[in-house]
């Protein structure tokens, strides 16, 4: 079972105020009001205009639009808590998921065959991100799109990026003929079934069943074939796979983890390194990394090239680790031998305050945001180094107990 409180509040009932104090306000940005969406829709339109989009689509899908509240609060709304990779990934690799994506490899064997041939994506990636992006079709979100960005673009938050796609959106009406009103998606502006946002339906959208148009909301066809564009315009190198999981040595030295360190397969078998059945990982000259998105504790990974070609449609190793294994799982693979471990449940809070501690202890991790990224790992890491613990760059229990001990003394000297 996991811990159901706050890891920092588990710790000490009393918590030292300069701990209290470490947490940081979450950016506060001017309200989107009515009157001030009105004027950035005037000035979208003058933008795009200069951009060449027509009179008409400006009046048929820009100033009908109208401001989405709900869409900045899902932009404000952070997760009160921080998601691990044990419940990410066990409630987007699931049974149901599975099975279906099985069902949908025979349904559309022909398809996809064609587009391995084609495109040199093997069947069972493009549906790997078919059933994580939007169930294989079965929600496909129902915001108005161009509402959508608009709301997001006069935001301050995002507003260069998401003036960009609104922009987009409304080429890509002109150039699909797509009517505004049926131009619905998730929030945040990605659409179809395969939630390729405007700059990716403009650049990568395929015709795949030759009607004319590439759809993306209503043609199987034309979504998988778009996917297999998009990810050959992103470098994915055919024939290779995305990673595997690996078991490591005893005697591992965890400062080598993490996507920046590139060893060899041989070099890495040389290290220790074996498959997770203990089989020999094999020698080549393929470069790779090694991930351990839950901990020593947890299952260990070898990521090659098409891994970043993953993160590359999404930016997130959790999600790129969860499309490999779904996609393994599809053709047969089993289950991770090593078990995802039960781990503590962190908040937002405890993370900015684990960031700011680190900072203040020398451990640069960049600005606090609460965010367990790259930088917080490999602060997390030299912390680990400096103290003796097991450097997986993790933020055990163990990590937090002894951060509060040095920021508990820090403050009272």
């Amino acid at each position: 079972m996991k811990y159901k409180l706050s890891v920092l509040a588990t710790l000490l009932l009393a918590t030292p105020t300069s701990l209290l104090a470490a947490t940081t306000p979450t950016p506060q940005y001017p309200e989107v009001t009515e009157q001030l969406f009105a004027q950035c829709k005037a000035d979208f339109a003058l933008l795009a205009k200069q951009q060449g989009v027509t009179d008409d689509t400006i009046t048929r899908a820009l100033l009908p639009a109208s401001l989405q509240a709900k869409v900045i609060e899902y932009d404000r709304n952070q997760p009160e808590f921080v998601r691990t990779f044990p419940d990410y990934v066990s409630k987007r690799v699931n049974d149901w998921r599975i099975n279906k994506g099985r069902e949908m490899l025979k349904e559309h064997s022909a398809l996809l065959q064609s587009l391995n041939q084609r495109y040199g994506i093997p069947a069972h990636y493009l549906v790997a991100f078919w059933g994580l992006e939007t169930n294989f079709g079965q929600y496909k979100g129902k915001m108005p799109i161009v509402a959508s960005l608009a709301t997001l673009a006069c935001d301050e938050r995002r507003s260069e990026f998401f003036t960009k796609e609104l922009l987009k959106a409304l080429q890509l009406i002109e150039k699909e003929r797509i009517d505004p009103e049926q131009m619905v998606g998730s929030w945040a502006g990605a659409m179809g079934h395969t939630q390729f946002m405007p700059s990716a339906y403009l650049n990568y959208a395929i015709d795949g069943d030759n009607d004319g148009k590439a759809d993306l909301w209503n043609s199987v066809p034309d979504a998988l074939t778009s996917a297999a564009n998009f990810l050959q315009g992103l470098g994915w190198k055919p024939g290779f796979r995305w990673g595997r999981e690996v078991k490591l040595p005893d005697n591992f030295d965890y400062q080598l983890i993490g996507r920046s360190t590139k060893k060899s397969l041989t070099e890495w078998q040389g290290l220790g390194l074996t498959k997770a059945d203990g089989s020999p990982l094999g020698a080549a000259e393929i470069k790779a990394s090694v991930l351990l998105p839950a901990g020593h504790e947890g299952p260990a990974f070898v990521i090659y090239d098409n891994f970043s070609v993953i993160m590359r449609w999404n930016f997130s190793e959790f999600y790129a680790i969860a499309v490999g294994y779904l996609a393994d799982r599809l053709i047969g693979s089993g289950e991770l031998v090593q078990p995802l471990p039960e781990l503590p449940t962190y908040t937002i809070a405890d993370m900015r305050t684990l960031q700011v501690n680190l900072n203040q202890l020398g451990f640069d991790v960049g600005e606090p945001d609460g965010i367990l990224g790259p930088a917080t790992r490999n602060g997390i890491q030299g912390f680990q180094v400096a103290h003796k613990l097991v450097a997986d760059g993790f933020p055990s229990l163990r990590v937090f107990e002894k951060l509060q001990q040095l920021t508990g003394e820090t403050s009272t000297n």
